[in-house]
């Protein structure tokens, strides 16, 4: 691009948009007809989708096709996995979904998927850029999505994890939508997360934990480490007791490290501290359920785990 070329509004706007403009926009900007088709037949634009033009004449990047879309489709925005992919700070991939106004017709470009809602004024963030559904909108539609899913679960803990939204913010963006999909387990997954089940993990075990009647663990409590702040998964601090959940079979470098940290000032401070990973969640969640209870009477709980179903193997521990 010569910057020397194009006004300083244009060269601005191009700046913002990832050096994306719409025709309409220059002809907003009092650019000239002569003028752009000069600056096309010298390659400073060149056409990406009709009425969209990028400033390079190389491959567009991924924003680059974010912005396309949009343009190309205005007034609209991004929506669905492509403004959550955003919204998480994340180059986005796939097919760009497209937010528009219900009742709109408009032709698909390829690498498009449109989009129509009925309440695109008040759900779009239309001062991001580019123009996005709101994070909690977005999230609570794809999640919908992918049914009652450990999918959908990663979901909506995701976003909360990464702190772009809360789980009260998606609560409320979920009322006011009484004909999503899946609602209920949706709500359900997002009172779980705001009580500290911020993984697909976590919340199987706390799922393990209300059903065979363990005691409520504090979740996510924070403490300092090493100059550090460090979170404890599931702390049950009156028993002496931290449960810390992998999702990942195997650490390596300086998580695992961390990890080793964790434990040992565990040990120091008297508390034992197990490690869960998917199988002994899921997998046999009932006999780990068993075993959580052996070590919490060790720490003086007097209560002992229920069965969740005749074939429960808790039975077989009472």
């Amino acid at each position: 691009m010569a910057p020397a070329e194009f006004d300083p509004r244009v060269a601005e706007l191009l700046r913002a948009q990832s050096d994306v403009i719409a025709r309409r926009q220059l002809r907003e900007l009092g650019v000239a007809e002569h003028v752009m088709q000069r600056w096309l037949r010298r390659g400073r634009l060149v056409t990406a989708v009709r009425g969209v033009y990028v400033a390079h004449t190389g491959p567009l990047t991924a924003m680059q096709r974010a912005w396309t879309a949009v343009l190309a489709a205005w007034p609209a925005a991004l929506g669905g996995p492509t403004a959550l992919q955003v919204a998480l700070g994340r180059e986005p991939h796939g097919v760009v979904e497209i937010a528009i106004g219900h009742g709109r017709t408009l032709t698909h470009h390829r690498g498009m998927r449109i989009v129509r809602r009925a309440r695109l004024e008040s759900e779009v963030a239309w001062n991001r850029s580019p123009p996005r559904v709101r994070v909690e909108h977005a999230a609570i539609d794809v999640a919908s999505s992918l049914g009652e899913s450990y999918a959908a679960v990663e979901t909506l803990a995701e976003v909360c994890r990464e702190r772009v939204t809360t789980p009260d913010r998606l609560l409320a963006a979920l009322a006011g939508r009484p004909w999503v999909r899946h609602r209920d387990f949706l709500r359900a997954v997002l009172r779980d997360i705001r009580d500290g089940a911020t993984s697909v993990l976590e919340r199987g075990y706390l799922h393990l934990e209300r059903v065979h009647g363990l005691p409520r663990a504090t979740r996510q409590r924070r403490e300092r480490l090493g100059g550090a702040t460090v979170a404890r998964d599931v702390d049950y601090e009156a028993f002496g007791l931290i449960v810390e959940l992998d999702g990942e079979e195997f650490h390596q470098g300086r998580r695992h490290q961390d990890d080793l940290a964790r434990d040992v000032r565990a040990v120091l401070d008297r508390r034992v501290t197990i490690r869960l990973g998917w199988h002994q969640v899921f997998d046999s969640g009932c006999a780990t359920a068993a075993q959580i209870g052996l070590l919490l009477a060790a720490g003086g709980w007097t209560g002992r785990p229920r069965p969740c179903s005749p074939s429960c193997t808790v039975h077989a521990a009472a």
